[in-house]
């Protein structure tokens, strides 16, 4: 069984319980019709891997493979136990996603490229996989420069990438998890709670809470934020100059970086 068969079991299969579960336990009404939006993210998720599938030579998993044939990177240098390379590589590509994502908010270019994934009016599992075919290309690479300079096990790429994914659908979830709960769970894992901070229309608040998997990078760097100023149930979603519904439009969320 090949990498994406095995990435693309696990997102089907989450993608279907976390839908599943914000049906009957939703944290917000939707303020948008939830299937043209649902058509819209996925298609566009659809058009970002065509186009990674065909310009990318190889997927992350084959460049570890490959850095571990050529002896390539810091851990391949190390020859640390498989146990402590596994972790270590987990966490060093987290981190590196955390600031990559930090950089998309701070460097104005990546910034207008990075506004479609903020412009969507609600925020739920498949806001998760909304992001523009450009960022997806640009994270592809970081990832790979990340990759070729860390040396990690093909093992521990396939696992983040799993993990990735996956975090991605949940903590965009517009699941209510009670609070006592989700106060635990935050303390390993971002929680859907924590990341709609980040998709406030308050850019005080769209500037925080960056992370993606763990939510220790957020505390480390002081760009942690525990709950929104109007709450969870009143805050306003989205982007205040993409609040057009001719925005969940296909072409219009391509267009969104040049305009």
């Amino acid at each position: 069984m090949n990498e994406a068969t095995i990435r693309l079991g696990f997102f089907a299969t989450l993608l279907t319980v976390v839908a599943l579960l914000e049906t009957i336990y939703p944290r917000r009404p939707l303020q948008t019709s939830r299937r043209r939006r649902w058509l819209s993210n996925i298609s566009i998720s659809f058009i970002s891997t065509v186009l990674i599938r065909t310009l990318s030579p190889m997927i992350p998993t084959a460049m570890a493979l490959y850095c571990f044939e050529h002896g390539w990177g810091v851990f391949n240098w190390l020859k640390l136990p498989a146990w402590v390379e596994f972790i270590c590589a987990i966490l060093f590509l987290d981190m590196l996603i955390y600031w990559q994502h930090v950089f998309f908010h701070k460097i104005r270019p990546l910034w207008k490229i990075h506004r479609m994934h903020h412009a969507d009016l609600d925020i739920d599992s498949s806001t998760g996989i909304r992001f523009h075919p450009l960022e997806i290309l640009l994270s592809t690479l970081i990832k790979f420069l990340g990759i070729l300079f860390f040396g990690p096990s093909p093992m521990a790429v396939l696992f983040f990438e799993i993990l990735l994914n996956s975090c991605a659908l949940f903590n965009h979830a517009n699941i209510f998890i009670p609070l006592h709960i989700d106060k635990i769970l935050r303390l390993l894992i971002v929680t859907p709670d924590q990341h709609r901070i980040h998709h406030s229309t308050d850019m005080r608040e769209a500037n925080k809470n960056f992370g993606f998997n763990f939510p220790w990078w957020d505390r480390l760097f002081q760009t942690y934020q525990s709950q929104p100023a109007l709450g969870h149930t009143e805050m306003h979603i989205g982007m205040n100059i993409f609040r057009s519904p001719e925005y969940i439009q296909i072409r219009k969320m391509l267009s969104i970086p040049f305009l």
